[in-house]
């Protein structure tokens, strides 16, 4: 599958250029910085005034962290989405919400997909920490309670992640990220946080139809990709 650039109409770019700048304002003071940064670094290729083109977001990714691009329908089967993930391809469609779905999606769109997750992908630590989670994906694909576990920590990292210092708090999750209302409310004193515990997370099934009842902090940067490695090493021991 490939980006139709050329039936993208007037309004899919005037919906575009709303979320964008509307998110863009939104995450300041609340996105991680590393986010923020990287964010600015795409602007050659993703900016407010059009929907972006995958072939231009392709060159600055794989020039910066050998990082690509791959046009899905939409959702794909766990497996399939990890071992893409261990190739270095992030998932992504091509379909951009309407103008009166600008605050809520259950499936994830383009603007999701690229505005959420694309601009982490330029930090190279990043890129090779999800190179390493859909290698631990891969190695679970034929284990189904091991494969949820994976998933789960996914989900509530990469999707839904914060980063929780003491009190201060910043949003890392691509699912937060690309939200305008979620972004909002997560820095509320209701928003529930819980300390991070990387075996309860793996156990914590989650509902993709609904926001998010809670978050786990991670305490730094530092931490994920040692409980991935460590994720890891068991796998290999039990093998």
């Amino acid at each position: 599958m490939q980006q139709h650039y050329d039936q993208y109409t007037t309004e899919d770019h005037a919906v575009w250029q709303i979320l964008f700048e509307r998110q863009v304002k939104n995450l300041q003071g609340k996105a991680c910085d590393l986010y923020l940064d990287k964010l600015e670094a795409l602007a050659p290729a993703l900016q407010a005034k059009a929907v972006p083109r995958f072939d231009d977001l392709n060159a600055v990714l794989l020039s910066a962290t050998g990082w690509q691009i791959h046009v899905v329908p939409g959702l794909i089967p766990p497996a399939d989405f990890f071992a893409l993930l261990a190739d270095r391809r992030f998932c992504s469609s091509t379909w951009l919400r309407t103008r009166a779905q600008l605050d809520y999606l259950e499936e994830p769109d383009m603007f999701h997909d690229i505005f959420g997750h694309v601009p982490l992908l330029m930090d190279t630590g990043y890129a090779d920490m999800m190179q390493q989670i859909g290698e631990l994906g891969v190695a679970a694909a034929h284990d189904p309670e091991k494969l949820d576990e994976i998933e789960r920590l996914y989900w509530f990292t990469i999707e839904f992640g914060v980063l929780q210092r003491g009190d201060e708090r910043q949003i890392y999750g691509a699912g937060i990220l690309s939200s305008f209302g979620e972004a909002k409310e997560i820095v509320e004193p209701e928003a529930i946080i819980k300390p991070w515990d990387v075996k309860e997370l793996m156990q914590t099934p989650f509902d993709k139809s609904m926001i998010q009842p809670y978050y786990y902090g991670l305490p730094d940067w530092e931490t994920l990709p040692k409980v991935i490695a460590e994720i890891w090493h068991s796998t290999q021991v039990s093998v």
